[in-house]
């Protein structure tokens, strides 16, 4: 079992970035792919972007192509959502997720554990 805490959110001006973590406990981080997810007010929880056990496969929903990056560190325990050129739309409470899919996927039922979330707030 994990433990999912994230950290990192904010009110920002829209052009703006902001850096998520997602901290997980237990020794068997690298076991899991990892997801980030967002629900904004209103609207169902969307996928935002995925990446594989040891990090070297990434998968992002079309909107934040080009603009977020996910990373992780295993050896930290510790997953990461690069947040660059915000717009107002980014608005929402960002969520992290584990998943034991051995690659990227966007499904939120594949994802077992998931964090408190994280409010994000991108101002026009």
């Amino acid at each position: 079992q994990v433990q999912l805490v994230e950290s990192g959110g904010g009110l920002v001006q829209a052009g703006g970035s902001l850096r998520l973590s997602c901290a997980a406990s237990g020794r068997t981080f690298s076991s899991y792919a990892m997801g980030w997810f967002r629900q904004a007010p209103g609207k169902e929880r969307e996928f935002v972007a995925t990446i594989t056990r040891g990090g070297l496969g990434t998968y992002y929903t079309d909107s934040v192509k080009g603009r977020f990056t996910i990373s992780r560190d295993n050896a930290k325990n510790t997953v990461y959502l690069q947040m660059n050129s915000l717009k107002p739309e980014d608005t929402a409470v960002y969520y992290c997720a584990a998943s034991m899919s051995v690659g990227v996927t966007k499904d939120a039922s594949d994802y077992a554990y998931w964090g408190q979330g994280t409010q994000v707030t991108v101002s026009s």
